[in-house]
């Protein structure tokens, strides 16, 4: 994948290359992670060189990033599984602890596992486009669907008073916003399902919500 697009918060253009990242990129990758998640956020669940070997190696149609003038500043990761294959759902079984050794190349469920921009960027839809770009990805490659579970970092705060399913619901009928679901909703995801204890997070109160994306062209 390879395409270059312009973007804009209403004042600033930039251009914009969208595209599998390779071995040269994995220091700008790394450096991207430790921007987005700074302490304290412990610096070892960073992507390391050794999980991104495995990504570029097992599957690098998932492996995307976004560039400007030579600086990364987004990059999604996504493999392919059958997931009717596990009997547990969170991050680190899904997604092999970041090393995706588990990809199946006939996999029917595109799985992202990561997604992330610099914040100094965020205003410039780049996350959308990353999005779109693993749809793309999806369509190319034959797949079913796209799925990934979204933390719900305004639940945590909500635990004692609601369920994780009420929450998800008031956020998917816009009566509350929600940092990451609310992000994915306008990115055409839906939500089908609650997952509990998927990751570590506090502010989640270790819930995430199940999002789909289906192929249109497939039955």
């Amino acid at each position: 994948m390879r395409k270059t697009i312009k973007v804009t918060d209403g004042t600033t253009m930039h251009t914009v290359v969208i595209r599998n990242y390779a071995a040269s990129d994995f220091g700008k990758l790394i450096e991207l992670q430790a921007e987005c998640f700074p302490p304290p956020y412990p610096s070892e669940l960073w992507w390391n060189e050794s999980q991104l070997t495995e990504h570029v190696t097992r599957f690098p149609d998932g492996a995307i990033c976004a560039e400007i003038d030579g600086r990364i500043v987004g990059s999604m990761t996504a493999l392919r599984i059958r997931l009717e294959e596990y009997d547990r759902h969170d991050w680190s079984t899904i997604a092999d602890d970041g090393y995706i050794r588990n990809h199946q190349p006939d996999g029917e469920t595109l799985y992202v596992i990561d997604i992330c921009v610099s914040p100094a960027f965020r205003q410039f839809g780049l996350g959308k486009w990353l999005m779109q770009s693993m749809y793309e990805t999806v369509v190319y490659t034959g797949c079913d669907r796209l799925l990934g579970a979204g933390r719900m970092p305004g639940y945590g705060a909500l635990a004692g008073s609601m369920t994780a399913e009420e929450y998800l619901e008031q956020v998917v009928q816009g009566k509350r916003k929600d940092p990451v679901i609310t992000f994915l909703l306008r990115c055409g995801r839906m939500p089908v399902g609650i997952v509990q204890n998927y990751l570590e997070d506090e502010q989640s109160a270790n819930y995430a919500a199940l999002m789909e994306w289906r192929n249109p062209f497939k039955p």
